[in-house]
């Protein structure tokens, strides 16, 4: 029997064979499933998304692992792309860690991200972030990998220290991770294109770049990142926040006009959505089974 390759395996296999791959944000199983008809190879659960959109919160470290994991099984049920998923600080010490990794691999994820902030978060765009010692750091990146079943599963260490201590501290951190046993490193909030080089050239693992809207990194174009050594292009935020900006468009259009009729060019149509989820298919297996049921009496 042919062994299928561990989520884990493939996103290691998407990072070696798109350069730089392309990872969009995916805030539900549906956006997922349209995600990976668009040609993308592998996907991303954010930690901010999740607050938002499942829970009407702000990213402020509010929202726990069982919310993420609700989010992370309903994507990997539908769909087969690698997911690597926001785990924002670990949800605690080692232990917590630990056990935050083991669940994320038995929910089908292929990655996660670990972050050096301290556990009351904020968004890596935003200011007032305050994080942990390097040392702290390292022991939750040590934590996240002594913890995984799978060795092909990838741990991520994200910092988010080039806004408090700059660019040769952030560096410094990251080497720190990557000696540690990260397999890919994350610098939030990067300003330039030579920052991105200096990482690389400094960690010598994949390296990925957040190119969210409304931040504080310019939006960097794929052919520039790639001039600049960069292995991962993540689009995080992008399509929830156009989803929710549409959502709002019809609850607005409706509420001033008594109708819908206006918004209706900004929707996906019926036809389009039941082809997303081969809807068709499935009536035509109830039919054959209601008929295989009348065949049968």
């Amino acid at each position: 029997m042919t062994k299928i390759a561990s989520p884990g395996a493939r996103f290691r296999a998407a990072v070696a064979e798109e350069q730089p791959l392309q990872v969009v944000g995916a805030i539900t199983a549906y956006a997922a499933r349209m995600a990976q008809r668009s040609g993308f190879k592998a996907l991303y659960l954010s930690g901010g998304g999740v607050a938002a959109n499942s829970l009407g919160m702000p990213d402020l470290g509010i929202s726990t692992m069982e919310d993420v994991l609700t989010d992370i099984r309903r994507i990997t049920d539908v769909c087969e792309l690698p997911l690597l998923v926001d785990v924002d600080t670990g949800w605690g010490g080692a232990f917590n860690i630990a056990r935050t990794v083991r669940s994320l691999i038995k929910a089908g994820a292929g990655a996660l991200h670990i972050e050096d902030q301290v556990a009351a978060k904020r968004c890596g765009h935003r200011p007032g972030k305050a994080i942990v010692s390097k040392q702290e750091m390292v022991d939750r990146v040590k934590a996240a990998v002594d913890a995984r079943s799978d060795e092909q599963f990838v741990i991520m260490a994200r910092t988010d220290s080039i806004a408090v201590e700059g660019l040769e501290s952030a560096i410094e951190r990251a080497k720190a991770c990557v000696d540690a046993g990260a397999d890919m490193i994350f610098p939030e909030a990067i300003y330039t294109l030579e920052q991105y080089r200096q990482f690389k050239a400094a960690v010598n693992v994949p390296i990925l770049a957040n190119i969210t809207e409304f931040g504080q990194t310019p939006l960097f174009t794929r052919d520039e990142l790639s001039s600049a050594n960069v292995d991962i292009i993540l689009y995080c935020c992008g399509a929830y926040r156009a989803m929710n900006k549409a959502a709002l468009n019809f609850y607005e259009t409706v509420r001033r006009d008594g109708t819908q009729k206006a918004a209706v060019p900004t929707m996906q149509t019926r036809e389009e959505l039941y082809d997303y989820l081969d809807y068709h298919a499935y009536e035509r297996k109830l039919d054959e089974l209601f008929a295989d049921g009348k065949s049968a009496e």
